[in-house]
């Protein structure tokens, strides 16, 4: 377990899905607060997906576009196969199927969870890719899910609705050549789906749809703050995670290889 301490860094995005019915504005204040340095920051809603990107161009139109894509391969594999948008288990397409389906199921396989644990996760992915074709530095924020490509070190703070660890520490992202993604579960917080009553489980991992997957799956586990050591087991056997941070009420759990930085 890495618990690293260190206080320069700058809060720069907030986790807190798409296709996730009914969020009310209040849900997303924890966006008030993140700061961003130079790269322009815009808000797209398509339906239900409620995106902010923060990159080097000021893009929405880019982005609302490449939000319908995606959306419209979910959807139109959820209208010839309904049972995939209703099951809580892996599920194997039938192939070929789009990317995003893919990833989806993917996601779902290694987590144990079903493929629309992995939606918003997917989206946010799938955009922050497709912008990263125009701009160096790219953060997609969807429901709490976040892709992140930076040049330099950002922070992600954990917001955990009315827990006192709420938006007190955060997990360093440093600079690199390759994206990274932070997504958060919550049963307490939001319309997400979630067997548990974790205020936030966040997980690290390179791939948005795994990491949302991932903590879908680990939330579902924390029915207590006894099953914290037991959900953090879960979590190390899930290919790809590279660590994560859970809270309950006033008790945390963080284990992996990232670095946990007081707010």
């Amino acid at each position: 377990m890495t618990r690293k301490r260190k206080v320069r860094s700058i809060p720069h995005a907030v986790s807190k899905s798409a296709f996730e019915p009914g969020h009310a504005q209040h849900q997303r204040l924890y966006r008030q607060q993140v700061r961003a340095g130079c790269l322009c920051t815009y808000r797209v809603v398509v339906k239900e997906t409620d995106v902010q990107v923060h990159s080097e161009k000021c893009l929405p139109t880019f982005v609302r576009d490449r939000i319908l894509i995606h959306r419209g391969y979910i959807e139109s594999y959820i209208q010839a196969y309904p049972a995939f948008a209703r099951t809580l288990t892996p599920w194997d397409p039938p192939l070929p199927a789009p990317h995003v389906i893919r990833e989806m199921t993917e996601a779902a396989h290694a987590a144990g969870t079903g493929p629309m644990a992995a939606v918003a996760g997917v989206i946010a992915q799938a955009v922050g890719q497709d912008l990263l074709g125009c701009c160096r530095q790219v953060i997609v924020e969807n429901g709490g899910d976040i892709f992140i490509k930076t040049d330099r070190p950002c922070t992600v703070a954990i917001f955990a609705g009315a827990s006192p660890l709420s938006m007190r520490m955060g997990i360093r992202i440093d600079a690199s050549t390759s994206a990274r993604a932070v997504c958060t579960s919550s049963g307490t917080v939001g319309h997400s789906l979630s067997m548990g009553r974790a205020d936030a489980v966040s997980i690290l991992a390179d791939s948005c749809a795994l990491a949302d997957a991932s903590a879908t799956a680990v939330g579902n586990h924390l029915g207590s703050t006894r099953k914290i050591k037991s959900a953090i087991a879960i979590a190390r056997r899930i290919e790809g995670v590279k660590g994560g941070v859970i809270i309950i009420g006033n008790q945390s759990g963080v284990w992996g290889d990232l670095e946990l930085v007081p707010l």
